[in-house]
């Protein structure tokens, strides 16, 4: 079987990036973990992979903001590339921190929405570490079919996706562009804490208007396993698969039907 080919971007401060190369590797993926610095001095070329994956943690310190000092790297040095890549067809996967950096550097929702949205701090002004529900709520991205539920971890400070008016949050919702929301429970609308961060209308996710470039800030590659579920013991097979392996084997998928 011809493998699927996907680079794991890290930077200083990255600190979800083994947790994404394992994810994509239980998908069935070749995968890379290489430095920014390799992609910026052409040690490394994007042309080889067919996903790029720009995992969480606190790149940079977020000495700037949240994912402010990638978003800059990635919008001065590696913007020629990055078009490229998403022209050519290829899969883009940005993970809390990854999906600030990708906000930031305008690659989401994109050009027609710089400057119209923005991840923020958390309405309840504190760092948000707990387990949500997400809803996909629109099948344009091939990382998630409409209608998949998924049981999945959040952590973060500056989550909160909001809108510079409703005529920018409609227009998003009416695109297809509005993936994932967080939803309670039951599968009903979400307020704290089902809803961690208070992100207008739930929006915990968002992609591009080809689909193909997808930021969501829950973790799904922190629950690949039902070993890695908090009441592991309670819920059968512990090495079954978690709910968020659907988003990596869907984009390897993708990838393998279209790209290769």
């Amino acid at each position: 079987m011809t493998r699927v080919n996907v680079l794991v971007l890290r930077a200083a401060g990255t600190n979800c990036d083994a947790e994404a190369v394992h994810a994509f590797a239980r998908a069935s993926a070749n995968v890379e973990r290489v430095h920014v610095n390799r992609l910026v001095e052409g040690r490394v070329s994007l042309d080889r992979f067919h996903v790029l994956v720009i995992p969480g943690g606190f790149t940079y310190g977020d000495d700037l903001g949240a994912g402010t000092v990638l978003a800059n790297r990635l919008r001065v040095t590696l913007h020629a590339e990055l078009t490229r890549f998403v022209d050519a067809g290829r899969l883009v996967l940005g993970i809390c921190n990854g999906f600030q950096a990708l906000v930031k550097a305008g690659f989401l929702p994109g050009p027609e929405f710089t400057g119209k949205v923005t991840l923020t701090a958390n309405e309840s002004t504190r760092f948000e570490d707990r387990w949500i529900h997400l809803q996909a709520v629109s099948g344009l991205s091939p990382f998630v079919a409409e209608g998949t539920r998924m049981y999945v971890p959040v952590a973060h400070g500056e989550g909160r996706f909001v809108a510079q008016d409703a005529e920018a949050l409609r227009a998003l919702e009416a695109s297809g562009q509005v993936v994932l929301r967080y939803v309670s429970n039951a599968g009903s609308e979400a307020a704290y804490p089902d809803n961690p961060n208070g992100s207008q209308r739930g929006i915990a996710g968002v992609c591009d208007p080809t689909g193909r470039v997808l930021g969501l800030m829950p973790h799904p590659e922190r629950h690949v396993s039902r070993l890695q579920h908090p009441h592991w013991t309670r819920i059968g097979d512990p090495n079954a698969d978690g709910d968020g392996l659907v988003v990596f084997r869907n984009a390897v998928e993708y990838a393998r039907k279209h790209l290769i």
